[in-house]
């Protein structure tokens, strides 16, 4: 097993926490009584907990009977660095009286035993993970189902939480065959498995093998292949000897000169739409931590192909250019060409296989006819804005209870780029952020056709030379506006609304000659400007 020395200090402000008068939501209400107990790392503890959810649209209230679940749950703590921040992530399994797993549907999600509480301390949009997810799973076989909901912990608020579905063999999560332990041949043996590119942290730490390729040449550090389905205490002798055998044929292939042959190459091992993707919803969100860490993919029995999968996606409070390091909130660049060169000395780098899928033209190909019909379909402007405006007005009322609990606005909180003053704030520079990733990667991979750069008859900017505020009218709700300078670097603009036109100050703004690019929720228009 390999072992890491790392260091990682989180020098977190002194947030004064208060307590905040809850009685109802919106948001579904799950209470958790840990009967005098503290919730530990590992193991779980036993604990009951309650569901107040009348369903959509209706407010819920404390004093409600329990609709959603009244029971009894096992419950630990879960995260890595998350468990650093005072509000704390969990994991739990819903039991039965007698203590054992208890498969039921939480808030209209399929029924399972296994869940996760994100607290999405650190992203002030509190939508980060969310969206994520909720993009992914109208693209991808499959993504974790979330639900948003307001936490009381032993009588005590905790805020809004991020209910979400833990990633595991299911017929309703990733659907894979079930592996008994006396499937030890044939070809039974050869699926599913559920394997993953992470921390060695959580229950399967350490269970898994390093592989025989360094992530990059020269390289000091190695990439661990970790079991996580089956468990590290379940898998077979035989069943690990099968899955790293098959791992090393396909580590070869990828390594070989000839790994694009169409018939003996990559391609027989690997389902390239699922790699297209991974790939896809990891640099949309820009996600820091993609093709290294939380990087789960799947092995199909070989009477269903045998191929492997990459999914689900997993854990983007980082992205969505919510860091200060390595990436930083630069909405342009690649994390899966740039990373390794940006930080080559983080104890996770990106492996191989990924530049490898790169450098193989049709691979690329295939990569920018997937992003330019999902850019005029799913992954639309339209489609984006709609999702983050509809997230925002229903945690309308939830986030101001939130931040009451937890005072973070207008504070920096590892490991923030930006840092808002307000809730309204945070999203805009989301929106933003998101706007212009957009428009790097439309560059990058193709310009969806339904979208134009150029301004409709019915815009137009005044004055032209202007000094401390420009007006823009236009017939389109506009979402973001941004002033580039003569170097290419881009900043937000602030702007108010009035009716069809919109006020955009340029108070600290240097002289000079700018590009004025103006999103609404479908389209882009740039306008030449003079700031004297």
């Amino acid at each position: 097993m390999r072992k890491f020395i790392f260091f990682s200090l989180l020098f977190l402000p002194a947030i004064v926490q208060s307590q905040v008068q809850f009685t109802q939501s919106n948001l579904p209400i799950i209470s958790i009584n840990t009967l005098g107990k503290e919730i530990l790392d590992d193991p779980k503890i036993m604990a009951e907990m309650k569901i107040f959810d009348k369903g959509q649209g209706q407010i819920n209230f404390l004093t409600d009977e329990p609709l959603g679940y009244d029971g009894k749950i096992g419950i630990e703590l879960r995260g890595s660095s998350s468990q650093s921040f005072p509000k704390m992530p969990y994991g739990f399994e819903t039991r039965d009286d007698d203590g054992e797993d208890n498969d039921v549907s939480l808030i209209g999600m399929p029924e399972e035993t296994d869940w996760t509480l994100n607290a999405t301390y650190n992203d002030k949009t509190l939508m980060r993970d969310g969206l994520a997810y909720m993009l992914a799973g109208e693209i991808m076989p499959y993504a974790p189902r979330v639900r948003y909901v307001e936490l009381m912990l032993n009588n005590q608020y905790q805020g809004v939480y991020k209910l979400i579905e833990k990633i595991k063999r299911d017929k309703n999560r990733v659907d894979i065959k079930k592996m008994e332990t006396t499937d030890n041949e044939g070809d039974k043996l050869t699926g599913g498995y559920i394997l993953k590119w992470d921390k060695d942290t959580g229950s399967n730490s350490g269970a898994g093998w390093i592989s025989t390729y360094p992530p990059f040449p020269g390289a000091w550090q190695s990439t661990f292949f970790q079991y996580e389905y089956p468990k590290a205490d379940e898998i077979t002798p035989q069943q690990k000897t099968y899955i790293q055998n098959h791992l090393q044929q396909v580590e070869n292939t990828m390594h070989s000169a000839n790994y694009t042959d169409p018939v003996f190459g990559y391609r027989k091992f690997i389902d390239i739409n699922s790699v297209i993707d991974f790939i896809i919803i990891n640099e949309l969100t820009k996600n820091p931590d993609a093709y290294r860490l939380s990087t789960f993919f799947y092995k199909k029995r070989e009477s269903e192909g045998g191929k492997l999968f990459f999914g689900p996606v997993w854990d983007f409070n980082l992205g969505f250019g919510n860091v200060d390091y390595c990436t930083n909130g630069d909405p342009e660049g690649l994390v899966i060409e740039k990373f390794n060169q940006i930080c080559p000395n983080d104890n996770w780098v990106i492996h191989f296989w990924w530049q490898k899928f790169m450098n193989d033209p049709q691979f690329v190909q295939s990569l920018k006819s997937r992003w330019k019909f999902l850019r005029e379909t799913r992954l639309s402007n339209a489609a984006i804005h709609h999702k983050i405006d509809s997230i925002k007005t229903l945690l309308s009322t939830a986030q101001t209870r939130n931040f009451q609990r937890w005072p973070v606005l207008g504070t920096y909180v590892w490991p923030n780029y930006y840092v808002g003053q307000s809730y309204n704030d945070e999203v805009n520079y989301l929106k933003n952020w998101l706007n212009m990733r957009l428009v790097f990667l439309d560059g990058k991979w193709g310009s969806p056709t339904a979208t134009e750069d150029r301004p409709t008859k019915n815009s137009a900017v005044y004055p032209n030379p202007a000094t401390n505020q420009l007006t823009l009218r236009s017939d389109k709700i506009v979402t973001s506006v941004f002033l580039v300078d003569q170097t290419g670097n881009s900043f937000p603009c602030y702007f108010t609304a009035d009716g069809d036109q919109y006020n955009i100050s340029l108070e600290g703004v240097s002289e000079g000659f700018y590009m004025l690019r103006v999103w609404d929720s479908s389209s882009v228009q740039t306008f030449p400007v003079v700031v004297y």
